[in-house]
């Protein structure tokens, strides 16, 4: 295993972070420049900008002739999202939220994982595939913005969910100037794609030369990797208290991470899931997603001594796919 290969992974993680920063800064800037409202931009710019790393690795991947990698990356950042993202963000503070606010995004996060295991397991998913996932997506993101305006509208602006409030403040210290807003988001792309280059580049070096499948560095150092905007984000929302921001951003990631990432990797080339991802991994990440239901609608919130169980729970997932059987050569 060459220190290269560790390098280059490195500074892939590294430009994906950094990539992904820039290109939030910026699309939120010309966005609010375009006049788009803080609810809006929360829910399509947002959470579009935060799953860039995820989307530019996958659809390298896809490019390279590994989608193992990109599929374990969707698979394993939605595993995430869930006990690593919510697990910290939970410890820093509890996450409270009304229940019935998070059962909508809870039961199309469930959904689409039921979609993409359905596709998965009829073979091969296709452009056609691809297509329908992101209409699936774009339905919901509507039908989400109707929603969220109508309730709204009837409570009044002082009621506004803290997403809205937290985006005001991301709106508040994006440039002002269209000009530079717009050179941000072509700097950020430029860091995402190269990071994901020598990311992808790496991380098949490191698979081959410690013997484990491709799949599971996808599923784990991948993912983990295109993972850091969104842990970011939840780590400040959980400082600034407001928790319901970690909560949101960790379903909306999974959401696009499902329909958009894997559906734009279907239109680009069509792939097969890994049979092992399909019988074990993506259930794990159905759970994961349903256990968030009765916590949420029974206690109201995801305390401090749940997050800790969501982090060991983590690390036992991650400590299990590099107990697997050795992949030969």
């Amino acid at each position: 295993m060459t220190p290269l290969a560790f390098l280059m992974t490195g500074a892939g993680l590294l430009l994906l972070a950094f990539g992904g920063e820039v290109l939030l800064r910026g699309a939120i800037g010309v966005a609010s420049r375009l006049g788009l409202s803080p609810m809006l931009i929360g829910l399509t710019v947002v959470a579009f900008a935060t799953s860039m790393p995820e989307l530019v690795v996958t659809v390298t991947a896809g490019l390279e002739d590994v989608t193992d990698i990109g599929v374990g990356n969707v698979v394993g950042s939605n595993i995430a999202n869930i006990l690593l993202i919510l697990g910290v963000a939970a410890v820093i503070s509890p996450i409270v939220t009304k229940p019935q606010l998070v059962l909508r995004d809870c039961i199309a996060v469930l959904a689409a994982t039921l979609l993409f295991v359905g596709f998965a397991y009829y073979g091969e998913l296709s452009f056609l595939h691809g297509v329908a996932m992101i209409a699936c997506l774009i339905g919901y993101v509507w039908y989400s913005y109707r929603n969220d305006a109508v309730r709204n509208g009837d409570d009044g602006e002082d009621n506004l969910s803290a997403l809205d409030d937290e985006v005001a403040e991301e709106i508040e210290s994006a440039p002002k100037s269209l000009g530079i807003a717009l050179a941000l988001v072509v700097g950020g792309i430029i860091g995402l794609v190269l990071g994901s280059e020598l990311l992808v580049r790496g991380a098949v070096q490191i698979a081959r030369a410690a013997g484990v499948s491709e799949t599971v560095i996808g599923l784990t150092l991948v993912a983990f990797g295109t993972s850091l905007p969104e842990l970011a984000t939840s780590i400040t929302a959980a400082i600034r208290g407001h928790t319901e921001v970690a909560l949101g951003n960790a379903l909306g990631s999974n959401l696009f991470n499902l329909l958009l990432i894997l559906g734009v990797l279907a239109m680009v080339t069509p792939f097969e899931v890994d049979a092992v991802v399909l019988s074990f991994d993506a259930w794990i990440m159905a759970a994961v997603s349903l256990m968030v239901v009765p916590i949420i609608m029974i206690r109201g919130q995801i305390g401090r001594l749940s997050g800790v169980v969501f982090l060991l729970m983590y690390g036992a997932y991650i400590t299990y796919q590099f107990t697997l059987p050795p992949v030969v050569a």
